[in-house]
């Protein structure tokens, strides 16, 4: 077995050499075809060669391939058996900088030998410096109704509570708007309680994903996630992405916030038009809601970090009290969610990054003309989160365990799309090389689906 390891392995570096000389395929007229065969090892094989540890003492909740990851370096991962992984999960779109960056370690290796965890009983370091930076680029490009490259207005602010996850920020933003509204009634009202302030609900959209507590899971709209633990929190109303008709309707004076994702990760990578967005933060000013945007999960490179910006105007509502963690904001999370968003948005980084999105947008486009039987007509998603619609809801998790037999991780993403999330710092030669594994195992696909 060793020995067919390291032959696929070498096979798969060879080809690779291949694609940096230029002599790859172009998808532009006819698909790869290299990749026809698996180069790694098949899944009934890999079983066998996991040590117990892997699963005994762990609860099912995953369907985990059946190999173990050990190291990785960039946007590549090895098993404990040698074999090689282009690696174009990023952890669940979280690794910025792809695996074992040495500058973020060095970060990391300076910061735990210094001071790792306080509480928020104290100040610290980076908590303060990271918030900063957070406010700092949101008003350079344009957030929160700052005009783009604003850095010296000041008629507006903007301040940040830390968390240590995604689910664990709209846990706080639920209650950060629910409290907003209930303190302004109050100022307009001072002998009203609580408890008589009607401005209570929310509204979130059909596919969205939020996270999987109670509060997250009632937002979350998939009944595969939410059946199993109704009911759940009351109050959460369900609109349609980039249903404008409906826009008024829904969000209504009881209406305490509206949350939603610009671009749908877990739901199928459906992106929110603008002028929609435009319409519903026109609305929820109309009626004082609170509008939650869920994005942005690499902020320290996939150590655990959440946060939560609230407008200037809306953070003296969030008093002493009113919310808390133990972990989130610690020195370490915050050291980390600094160095990583510092190179994100240098123009350097940025650069990159739209020159090899412009790239894969390339390779991408034209697999629905050269699968239409396959694949919806439009490639899914936005910049470097982006994806491909299946006509067949069962072809996706095809794909990913395809393109895996031959080297390349991805994810599904909703009911019927793969997730293509390659690192930031991804290079032109590893999409190339991720584009032709997927084009051979859509040939393979095809072939499959006229043979039922």
């Amino acid at each position: 077995m060793a020995s067919t390891l390291r032959t696929s392995n070498t096979q798969l570096l060879a080809r690779r050499r291949v694609f940096n000389a230029g002599l790859r395929y172009s998808s532009t007229k006819t698909p790869c075809t290299t990749y026809l065969k698996p180069t790694h090892i098949a899944a009934a094989d890999a079983a066998s060669t996991l040590p117990a540890t892997a699963t005994e003492n762990i609860i099912d909740t995953y369907a985990r391939p059946p190999f173990v990851l050990s190291h990785g370096k960039g946007s590549w991962l090895w098993t404990k058996n040698g074999q090689k992984y282009l690696d174009f999960s990023s952890g669940i779109a979280v690794n910025a900088l792809g695996h074992a960056d040495e500058e973020f370690a060095n970060a990391m290796n300076e910061q735990v030998r210094k001071i790792s965890h306080t509480s928020n009983v104290f100040h610290n370091e980076w908590a303060g410096q990271l918030a900063t930076l957070i406010v700092e680029t949101t008003k350079k490009e344009g957030g929160l109704g700052w005009v783009p490259g604003s850095t010296s207005d000041t008629s507006k602010t903007a301040k940040v509570f830390f968390s240590n996850s995604g689910t664990e920020a709209n846990e706080g933003a639920f209650k950060f708007a629910r409290k907003i509204a209930k303190e302004k009634y109050l100022a307009s009202n001072p002998s009203a309680s609580y408890a008589d302030c009607n401005q209570i609900k929310f509204v979130c959209f059909a596919n969205a994903f939020h996270g999987r507590s109670m509060g997250a899971l009632s937002a979350t709209s998939n009944p595969k996630y939410q059946k199993p633990f109704e009911p759940l929190i009351p109050g959460f109303n369900v609109g349609e992405l980039n249903d404008y008709a409906g826009v008024e309707k829904m969000i209504d004076a009881d209406t305490c916030a509206v949350v939603v994702e610009p671009v749908q990760g877990e739901g199928g990578l459906a992106v929110c038009e603008e002028a929609w967005l435009r319409m519903l933060r026109k609305r929820c000013d109309e009626v004082g809601a609170v509008l939650i945007f869920d994005e942005i999960q690499p902020l320290a490179n996939g150590y655990p970090i959440g946060a939560i910006m609230v407008r200037g105007e809306f953070a003296p509502y969030i008093t002493v009290g009113s919310h808390g963690t133990t972990f989130g904001g610690s020195p370490l999370a915050t050291r980390l969610g600094h160095h990583v968003l510092s190179r994100l948005s240098s123009p350097a980084f940025i650069s990159h990054m739209r020159d090899v999105s412009s790239h894969l947008a390339s390779r991408l486009q034209p697999l629905p003309s050269l699968f239409p039987t396959l694949l919806h007509p439009s490639i899914r998603g936005k910049g470097l989160l982006t994806g491909l619609g299946f006509q067949d809801p069962t072809h996706p998790g095809r794909l990913v365990q395809l393109a895996r037999e031959r080297g390349v991780l991805m994810l599904t993403a909703g009911k019927d799309a793969v997730r293509i999330v390659p690192s930031l710092n991804a290079e032109k030669d590893e999409v190339d090389l991720a584009v032709d594994v997927i084009e051979s195992c859509l040939v393979v696909l095809k072939e499959e689906a006229a043979s039922k």
